[in-house]
């Protein structure tokens, strides 16, 4: 029977026992780890743009931003990221060039305005884990391929889906010269390097060359002709197949300098010329005036001939003067 005795007024009365008191706290919620990122891509607007959108996110973190493959690779090593995204063209080592060094540190997303089959097949034979072109996705969707990314889900854009569906297509055709020169870094041939493709299916385990500033040894120097012999068969683009012409068409008759073929490249690819503009870090008027005398030298009056002549489709692509 409960004491019934009156405590005297005034008196403090001692608080009830909790039920629960003796038992221990359940553990508190770790916060979320958020998702690291590295952006890579020589244009500081498209840098600032994709860590600003990256970094509005609440499970993103944008660690670092380079402004080429090297630069990449050395802050990859460094801050170890969940995931990479990469640009294709950029000066000193391309983003091609350091691919197959990256994938080894990081999943690894193109990033980049470069449409070409056989850079995404190429891309994705260095271990790429996606190709997103610029122009064919939401913001919204380039958060959701980063983290899927992360998770191992592959992500592609229409154009980059299209070249691998022409890659799956074909009947183990010889694959495609790179243009450009891509995957062979101009950095590289002046440190007395080069970089060799490599199975998709079967990732090698490349050292760092010379031109990331390693100390491992680099690799022997390797020419067009071994890299074609190294490289898997894989399928040629939707155009060639379709088209029959030869997958490099004679250029050399143009005598376009090194920068006017360079353009030439972005515009057949597509691109107009603020993006080209962009691509190669010069000022709009600059691009016109090259195009100007590009379209002199290839007897053109607009990009769509320019274009069928330089990738060979124009119906007098094969004889002397384009």
């Amino acid at each position: 029977m409960p004491d019934q005795t009156p405590h005297p007024t005034g008196a403090p009365q001692p608080p009830p026992h909790h039920p629960f008191a003796d038992l221990p706290l359940p553990p508190q919620p770790q916060p979320a780890r958020r998702l690291r990122v590295v952006v890579a891509d020589d244009n500081p607007v498209v840098r600032a743009g994709l860590t600003a959108l990256l970094s509005g996110r609440p499970d993103i973190e944008v660690v670092a931003e380079a402004a080429d493959g090297r630069q990449a690779y050395e802050a990859a090593q460094q801050l170890r990221p969940d995931v990479v995204l990469l640009d294709v063209r950029m000066p000193g080592v391309d983003g091609i060039s350091a691919l197959p060094y990256l994938v080894r540190i990081a999943p690894v997303v193109m990033l980049t305005y470069s449409r070409e089959s056989e850079i995404v097949q190429e891309a994705l034979r260095r271990g790429a884990g996606g190709y997103l072109v610029h122009g064919e996705f939401t913001a919204d969707q380039l958060v959701d391929a980063v983290r899927d990314i992360r998770e191992g889900r592959a992500h592609f854009t229409p154009t980059a889906a299209g070249a691998l569906l022409a890659q799956l297509r074909q009947d183990r055709a010889p694959a495609p010269p790179l243009p450009e020169g891509l995957g062979q870094s101009s950095s590289a041939t002046a440190y007395g390097t080069s970089t060799s493709g490599q199975s998709y299916m079967q990732p090698q385990q490349p050292s760092p060359p010379a031109f990331f500033g390693a100390s491992h040894a680099p690799p022997r120097p390797t020419s067009p002709e071994m890299l074609s012999q190294m490289q898997p068969h894989v399928g040629q683009s939707s155009s060639e197949w379709t088209s029959g012409r030869p997958a490099a068409p004679d250029r050399s008759r143009f005598q376009l300098s090194t920068r006017e073929a360079e353009i030439m490249d972005l515009i057949a690819s597509g691109m107009n010329n603020q993006q080209i503009a962009a691509t190669c870090f010069i000022s709009e008027k600059t691009v016109k005036n090259h195009i100007n005398r590009i379209f002199a030298k290839l007897h053109s009056t607009s990009r769509s001939e320019a274009a069928a002549k330089w990738i060979g489709t124009a119906p007098d692509a094969h004889r002397g003067r384009g």
